[in-house]
């Protein structure tokens, strides 16, 4: 049984990266973890979530469920009534992506979705099989974090596994457990918004560097309830979205 994990933050269809991110994992002594949000606004949504996928199925990751996971699969199911929502959180770069047309291209919600439905079976079906959190004993990942304020965090809301942020992060962590979390960019988390550094306040850790803002990937390594290792590739490329 593999005891130590590599897990790597929001990656947010930056391929690139994920692949050089990708090359640091020992995957005889370390279980892979991505942390949600593989899709959306990046240069290659597709890439990013075919790879996810394939590291699920083949070699045994755990890529969990991401808030913006849960919006393609709305706007998938509901398009006319999910679109505008998703098309504000620049989810039309996934659907461009995964129709091959080049982004910016306009969006018919209906035909698109009809289309990546009956191109992409598989990963739909994937994508609504991810789990909201995985419980490892003294180590808890969720892509958003819990709900603190309740008594019992297993009662948490199952959207605020991926959408939670202010009640999470300022809230008193009794769960007895290091909760990895990415959804929030370290950006707005550090009080001097440095990118590059992980927050680490009561027992939580934020490792979402913010990649596809112009800010990094981070991976770490997790081992006997410590961070052994950590890993940041910078995103070097000009900067198309600047905020989350």
């Amino acid at each position: 049984m593999k005891k130590k994990y590599f897990i790597i933050g929001d990656i947010h269809g930056e391929a690139d990266m994920m692949e050089e991110m990708l090359q640091n994992w020992d995957e005889e002594t370390q279980q892979l973890v991505f942390m949600g949000d593989l899709i959306d606004r990046g240069p290659d949504n597709k890439r990013s979530v075919l790879t996810g996928m394939k590291y699920a199925k083949e070699k045994n990751a755990w890529y969990m469920m991401g808030n913006h996971e849960v919006m393609f699969l709305a706007f998938i199911d509901d398009p006319e009534g999910r679109f505008p929502h998703y098309l504000r959180n620049n989810g039309d770069t996934t659907i461009n992506d995964l129709l091959g047309r080049p982004q910016g291209t306009p969006v018919n919600p209906v035909e698109d979705a009809e289309a990546i439905k009956a191109k992409y079976p598989e990963l739909i079906a994937f994508l609504r099989e991810r789990p909201l959190y995985i419980d490892e004993g003294d180590l808890l990942l969720a892509h958003a974090g819990v709900d603190l304020r309740l008594d019992d965090w297993h009662d948490t809301e199952p959207k605020d596994f991926y959408w939670i942020r202010e009640p999470f992060h300022k809230g008193v962590n009794n769960t007895g457990k290091t909760i990895i979390f990415g959804h929030t960019p370290l950006r707005g988390l550090n009080e001097d918004g440095d990118f590059m550094k992980l927050w680490q306040q009561d027992g939580k850790i934020g490792i979402d560097g913010g990649a596809v803002f112009g800010g990094a990937l981070h991976g770490i390594v997790w081992s006997d309830g410590q961070i052994e290792k950590i890993y940041s590739i910078k995103n070097t490329k000009p900067v198309r979205f600047t905020d989350d």
